[in-house]
């Protein structure tokens, strides 16, 4: 069975390297790796696909930037395979994801598949910030060969915390492409994606095999949205909307989880600090998004 791993890309050069790099060293080796550049502004990405002369790896560069949610959204229109991945250009695969990944298709009747994941920081060096150590604790038990869940308690599940790894997660094709990813998200657009597969019917296989990293650090997108309170606002419209969605489906216990979304409020209320100390934070937005 073949796997896309597609690779939108935008920003360090060095990190996005080492990504393309964690999928050439898979064990599992039936893949294709396609790299979609949203224009960023340094020729070094395409010369070094290039010089892989690899023929798993295809390399495009979007003639105008398409932002996240819209190079999302042609990696998916470019997807050949039944299964694949959007991997993040700052992730890195460990060297068995892809198997452990195979491995549950064929043992699960899964749309999504949550492998085993921890953190890295921009160094690469393991780390547990409070957000992680939270999503640990409300991720689901699952056997030790993994399990899979569906319906209302995953996604009240969902809804209480988070705790899912978009850049780690494989996805059935034909289940993306019949939803795709909702217009005007840029935060939660991930989340919103499971949540559609989950209420049409879908199936998340949950792997607690640890075989992706992840890497957290301050600059990411949804780090600087966090302080600035845009990511808030767009969550609290996400988890209204969401709220009004399980209610017309009788997902009543998602319904009210979704409503009170503690986990988001206490999110804002642990980065108060260093909103208060950073000249781009805004303290007020955050305080509106606890207390509403």
């Amino acid at each position: 069975m073949k796997i896309d791993v597609m690779l939108p890309y935008y920003g360090d050069v060095d990190q996005m390297k080492l990504a393309a790099r964690s999928v050439l060293q898979q064990t599992y080796e039936d893949f294709r790796l396609v790299v979609l550049d949203d224009g960023y502004p340094d020729p070094e990405p395409q010369r070094w696909f290039a010089s892989l002369d690899d023929p798993r790896v295809t390399y495009l560069r979007n003639e105008q930037n398409l932002g996240a949610n819209g190079n999302y959204r042609k990696a998916v229109e470019l997807v050949e395979a039944e299964w694949f991945v959007m991997m993040g250009a700052d992730d890195v695969m460990l060297p068995d994801y892809l198997k452990a990944v195979v491995s549950a298709i064929g043992r699960f009747p899964a749309d999504i598949i949550q492998p085993g994941v921890r953190v890295i920081d921009e160094h690469g060096r393991i780390v547990q910030p409070l957000v992680d150590r939270v999503k640990a604790v409300l991720a689901p038990r699952v056997p030790a060969g993994g399990g899979a869940l569906a319906g209302e308690p995953v996604a009240a599940s969902l809804m209480r915390g988070d705790w899912a790894y978009f850049p780690s997660l494989a996805w059935r094709t034909e289940r993306v492409r019949g939803i795709g990813f909702r217009n005007g998200l840029d935060v939660v657009q991930d989340l919103a994606l499971i949540l559609d597969i989950v209420k049409a019917g879908g199936t998340m296989a949950v792997l607690p095999e640890v075989v992706f990293e992840y890497r957290r650090h301050s600059q990411s997108d949804s780090s600087v949205r966090a302080l600035d309170g845009r990511r808030f606002d767009e969550e609290r419209r996400f988890f209204l909307e969401e709220a009004a969605s399980f209610d017309a489906l009788g997902w009543r216990r998602a319904a009210r989880t979704a409503r009170l979304h503690l986990t988001s409020r206490l999110n804002a209320a642990s980065l108060l600090p260093r909103a208060v100390r950073k000249e781009a934070g805004s303290p007020s937005a955050l305080l509106r998004h606890l207390l509403r």
